[in-house]
């Protein structure tokens, strides 16, 4: 299941924060900022999801993720890969490099993780 927009926004505060009451997660917002009951209702529909849980705290709620920030953007990395590159991360590399207009320093500092990468795995 995957969480709407709205939600991935919200998500991101609380990956930001690690933990946090419902008033932590508004001051992230910017103006104009939404409501507290809209708030609430994604915290309670992300719950509902898997990707959110909260500790009773008095009659506050303390939010926090289930999910990884990187699990998370590497599954839907992956599905990006498999659903418009066949599949293919070279497919997903050469579409990824050429239409981003990197840097030639981006670029390096692309290959140098790659090489490293390859490096960990000839371990």
């Amino acid at each position: 299941m995957d969480l709407s927009q709205k939600e991935e926004e919200l998500m991101q505060y609380l990956w930001k924060l690690e933990k946090a009451f419902m008033k932590d997660l508004l001051e992230l917002y910017p103006e104009p900022k939404p409501a507290p009951s809209t708030v609430a209702t994604l915290l309670k529909r992300m719950t509902k999801k898997g990707f959110v849980d909260y500790e009773q705290m008095g009659r506050s709620r303390q939010y926090y993720p289930l999910v990884e920030k990187s699990d998370y953007f590497s599954k839907h990395v992956n599905g990006l890969i498999k659903k418009f590159f066949n599949n293919s991360a070279a497919q997903f590399a050469s579409f990824f490099t050429s239409e981003t207009e990197l840097s030639e320093e981006e670029l390096e500092e692309l290959k140098t993780i790659v090489e490293k990468e390859i490096e960990r795995k000839n371990q």
